[in-house]
């Protein structure tokens, strides 16, 4: 059996309009099938699109160890967020630091994981989610 055989894929997205402006995050899980286990999507108020990227992971990323996951695969299209946690760019913004590290805190809880970059086109569901938490919220008030 493959190594990658078991391993599940976190799809993570946020947006804001504006920047910072009314901001949202979305996560898909997949499992090792290709199928789509569960959806994500939460409105975040106020904030840039850097902490909503950050806040998309953190959700997608809890859900997967409440799911007793152990290998996973993280898809962003935020080049920023990759490579910060692949040790590319140094975090410099100090709200970005916080986020950073309880994202790198979660990840120590997985077995194995690889955090990759994606075109904007191959994350559509995870930015469609994101829009969603704002859209979602927008319609309370």
């Amino acid at each position: 059996m493959s190594e990658l055989a078991d391993e599940w894929l976190l799809m993570v997205d946020g947006a804001a309009r504006g920047n910072p402006g009314d901001a949202g995050c979305g996560a898909v899980i997949v499992d090792s099938s290709g199928a789509v286990v569960k959806e994500l999507s939460r409105y975040l108020g106020h904030t840039t699109n850097n902490v909503a990227e950050y806040e998309g992971l953190l959700m997608g990323l809890e859900a997967l160890a409440r799911l007793g996951k152990k290998r996973i695969r993280v898809q962003s299209d935020s080049q920023l967020l990759v490579r910060q946690l692949n040790g590319e760019y140094r975090v410099k913004d100090e709200k970005l630091k916080a986020l950073f590290q309880k994202a790198v805190a979660l990840l120590r809880q997985f077995e194995g994981y690889r955090i990759l970059h994606v075109p904007r086109e191959l994350n559509k569901l995870a930015d469609r989610l994101a829009n969603r938490g704002i859209d979602e919220a927008k319609k309370k008030f």
